[in-house]
C-alpha cells in the first residue's frame, strides 16, 4: 500500500494519533480531527474495460472505540460495512 496522502483542512484544530485496528490498515496511524465515529480507508483496484476516467475502489470501515478517550484513539474495523 501506498504512503498515504497528508491533508489537513484549513481552520481545523485537535489533531489526535489514531490507530487502525485489523482489516487491511491494521496497525496504521492516522491523525484526525473532531474524533469522527467512522473512518473510511479506500484503496485502488484494476479496473480492465473501464471508461476513461472511471476509477475502482475498495473501501474499508473503522468504527471509533468509545472506551478509548485518550491518545492515540483505537478504530476498529468493521467486517460488516459494505
Amino acid at each position: 500500500m501506498e504512503a498515504a496522502e497528508s491533508v489537513e483542512p484549513a481552520g481545523v484544530s485537535g489533531w489526535e494519533v489514531a490507530v487502525l485496528d485489523g482489516g487491511p490498515a491494521d496497525g496504521m496511524r492516522v491523525k484526525v480531527a473532531d474524533r469522527p465515529r467512522v473512518v473510511q480507508v479506500t484503496y485502488p483496484c484494476r479496473a480492465e474495460g473501464a471508461a476513461a476516467g472511471v476509477r475502482v475502489e475498495g473501501v474499508y470501515v473503522y468504527r471509533l472505540d468509545h472506551g478509548v478517550t485518550e491518545e492515540p484513539l483505537r478504530y476498529g474495523f468493521d467486517i460488516a460495512c459494505p
